[in-house]
């Protein structure tokens, strides 16, 4: 397991590898100060995680993130002090899957890391095959393939595990609590912003906009319609 940190407070990068020492000794941990080698980092360690900063020297990292999401689709965990709505915002609709405002406790950090990953790592057990949904949209359950009008999608583990929560439980109406439990482990209503955020860049990747596979329950939840 590898875990690389984009941050340019050599402080930070230091507390972050005490914590990951003593808590998750097995990590191999890297990190960099840059933004550019911060791309250049992941694409050379193929990182199961990034903690990603947004205040870097060079490039901030909402370019890291935008370059970053062009070849990968790694878990990334944004590591800020800009707590500006809009930043997050920002910092959600460019592939962010998790995004942690400084100061910030390190075992929740790593809470939180070990929650992306688990995001990244599950397979559905109900399908063994790629599956038609819909005439344009098509899942391969073993590999995590997207696939519409026969082109690949490129999902994050979260717009991926958000896909298929909806497609489970197709017909059938998802409440915003149930989803946020089950891809985040937590029911923060605060949170359910992210989620719109979330499905919202789902959506645009399915090519489902106006809405007709995801809908949108109002004050409810999400159903997806097959």
């Amino acid at each position: 397991m590898k875990a690389a940190i984009i941050e340019d407070d050599k402080n930070i990068i230091n507390a972050i590898n005490m914590a990951f020492e003593f808590r998750w000794p097995d990590v191999n941990v890297v990190s960099t100060m840059s933004g550019k080698e911060g791309i250049n980092l992941v694409k050379r360690e193929a990182p199961d995680v990034v903690i990603l900063d947004i205040n870097l020297p060079d490039i901030n990292g909402f370019e890291v993130l935008k370059a970053i999401r062009e070849f990968s689709s790694v878990p990334v965990v944004i590591l800020t002090v800009r707590a500006d709505e809009a930043d997050v915002l920002r910092g959600l609709e460019s592939g962010a899957d998790e995004y942690i405002l400084k100061p910030f406790n390190y075992l929740t950090l790593l809470a939180r890391v070990k929650a992306v990953l688990r995001r990244a790592d599950k397979v559905p057990l109900k399908y063994d095959h790629n599956v038609a949904l819909s005439p344009r949209l098509n899942i391969d359950f073993v590999n995590q393939r997207v696939r519409v009008d026969n082109q690949l999608v490129k999902l994050t583990p979260v717009e991926y595990q958000l896909l298929i929560l909806l497609v489970k439980n197709k017909d059938k109406l998802v409440s915003y609590r149930e989803i946020m439990e089950e891809i985040w482990g937590r029911s923060d209503e605060q949170d359910t912003g992210n989620l719109r955020i979330h499905i919202r860049r789902l959506r645009q990747k399915l090519g489902d906009i106006p809405p007709s596979m995801i809908l949108n329950k109002h004050g409810s939840g999400y159903v997806f319609k097959s």
